[in-house]
């Protein structure tokens, strides 16, 4: 089957390329932006044409969570309408769709397990626009699965894990929240789930939560990362409150996972172990 990814150079899109290349996939593309710009319809269609995909995996997104407050025109048009073209292109040419979303659809005001029924009601325009994005290629396109996810880190790319060893290095004492929980995922863990639905078979299409096992704060998932990787920093617990940051964020937006592990069989790992793993390959890499 052919499958083809959208968004490739980014985080998931590099981890998708190293466990397609663990896995043998060879029928599998990964275009660069300029010749799969998700915001230029003529451009997907010929790329679509050309590539005669099965499967469409969806990487691209925006997400500078802060900045979106501001440049809300751009983050709707990525988020919102490029969601909608790939669905478009995808219904024109008989492809099955994957997109990636986030938990931050929810307000996560609440200490509860969010399942994939639950109201969403994003407080801010990142998780807006995405919910948006769902909900055009629900309208649009049967054939999809949508994938939310949360606290997404890898050895590729800029994320919470390489900016926390980073910063263990250049500081003494590091501030970090301790009153936002929710699951960290390791992106090479969802990016294998994804592969597992593709080769599943499985035509029950729809919404779906995968996240790491286990909850967290910010604060212990940054001591977990320096307990790892012997960094020597002290670590100062901070509250929302002392931290304002221009986008509101879920105070507990911790996904139940028990529809995606039913319907297509996936097992998945606990938070801390998947970071172990990512640690060590961060590391040895310098």
């Amino acid at each position: 089957m052919k499958i083809v990814v959208l968004g490739a150079s980014g985080q998931l899109g590099s981890c998708l390329k190293k466990v397609s290349t663990e896995r043998n996939l060879t029928d599998i593309s990964f275009p660069s932006e300029e010749n799969a710009n998700i915001l230029d319809k003529d451009l997907l269609d010929q790329l679509f044409t050309a590539e005669k995909p099965q499967f469409v995996i969806n990487c691209a997104a925006y997400t500078a969570v802060d900045k979106a407050e501001d440049d809300v025109d751009t983050c709707r048009k990525v988020n919102r309408d490029g969601a909608a073209y790939i669905a478009e292109a995808c219904k024109n040419h008989q492809a099955t769709l994957i997109h990636v979303s986030t938990d931050f659809v929810f307000k996560g005001d609440v200490p509860k397990l969010l399942s994939e029924t639950d109201a969403a009601e994003p407080e801010n325009i990142y998780g807006l626009t995405k919910l948006e994005g769902e909900a055009a290629i629900a309208e649009i396109l049967p054939a999809h699965y949508t994938l939310r996810t949360s606290w997404l880190y890898s050895e590729f790319g800029n994320n919470f894990v390489k900016t926390m060893l980073r910063l263990g290095r250049e500081r003494e004492q590091l501030g970090v929240i301790i009153d936002q929980a929710g699951s960290p995922t390791y992106a090479i863990d969802l990016a294998n789930a994804i592969l597992d639905i593709i080769e599943s078979d499985n035509k029950s299409y729809g919404i779906y939560h995968y996240s790491n096992e286990g909850v967290t704060s910010w604060y212990d998932f940054a001591k977990a990362v320096f307990d790892l990787s012997a960094t020597s920093v002290k670590l100062n617990p901070v509250k929302t409150s002392e931290y304002v940051t221009r986008a509101v964020r879920p105070a507990y937006s911790v996904m139940d996972k028990s529809k995606i592990k039913s319907t297509f069989g996936i097992e998945i790992p606990y938070w801390r172990d998947s970071l172990a793993v990512c640690t060590e390959r961060i590391l040895a890499n310098g």
